[in-house]
């Protein structure tokens, strides 16, 4: 029982350590072409304006790839944001619905109100809708302190 559980996990470790040697393999390929693909750019530029052109040329190439990736960074981590919002409502709903629907509180409840009496229940359950009215207005508006991304 244990051997087939060593085996499965040995074959996809091994698996694995291809896998990421091969990606590891590509992700240097790459690297050296867009060395290359930079020196005969430079070298270019260098002939036809000049050294000074050749490396502003080379630094502002730089600069627009590095825009590029911070640009699609924000926007990844702006969309990772709205989805832990969304996630997190959908749970706040779903507790509360499955709250309600639990007809264990339900009776409890009921139990409540044959043994207080619904006269004298009535004030204590309105207090209790205003402070729920207050508490649900809350939740949608972010504190201060928390309105800023943490790092």
């Amino acid at each position: 029982m244990f051997q087939r559980i060593i085996d499965g996990i040995s074959a996809s470790t091994g698996t694995t350590v291809r896998l990421t040697s091969l990606a590891a393999a590509a992700a240097f390929a790459l690297f050296v072409t867009t060395c290359f693909l930079c020196a005969a750019a430079f070298i270019s530029v260098l002939e036809k304006y000049g050294p000074v052109q050749a490396c502003l040329a080379g630094a502002g190439i730089f600069f627009l790839l590095t825009l590029a990736a911070a640009g699609s960074y924000w926007g990844y981590k702006r969309e990772v944001q709205k989805r832990a919002q969304i996630a997190a409502e959908r749970a706040a709903k779903s507790a509360a619905q499955s709250m309600l629907a639990d007809p264990m509180l339900l009776a409890t409840g009921l139990q409540i109100v044959r043994a207080i009496g619904v006269k004298r229940l009535l004030p204590i359950l309105a207090i209790g809708g205003v402070a729920l009215g207050i508490m649900a207005s809350r939740a949608g508006v972010p504190d201060e302190a928390s309105a800023e991304p943490a790092e």
